[in-house]
């Protein structure tokens, strides 16, 4: 499939599974779930302390990790840089179905 980097989607549904292509190394998708997991622990903390620091925190953790899965192991760029809205639908449907087990880690 080519690189998700260099095509044009017309919908999230033709994008998801170019997005899971990007995401074969079995490291980057653990650390992209750590990295989603504790970005929800960080809203969730932003919410009981309505400390802004914590959207920051949330956003650091999430690409944080994400990027160093495929900078680092995929050795590949984060679909975020030209996709970014899809890229951030993918994050989420790609952890509720690891969550579910509808996808491995």
């Amino acid at each position: 499939m080519a690189d998700v980097m260099h095509r044009e989607f017309s919908s999230f549904a033709e994008f998801y599974p170019a997005y899971l292509s990007e995401h074969s190394n079995r490291t980057c998708r653990e650390l992209h779930f750590i990295g989603s997991t504790l970005s929800l622990f960080c809203l969730g903390a932003l919410v009981l302390t309505a400390n802004f620091w914590w959207l920051l925190a949330a956003l650091v953790c999430g690409y944080g990790f994400a990027w160093i899965g495929h900078f680092f192991f995929e050795k590949n760029q984060p679909a975020t840089f030209r996709h970014p809205i899809y890229s951030f639908m993918g994050d989420w449907v790609m952890y509720w179905q690891m969550l579910t087990g509808q996808a491995s880690f």
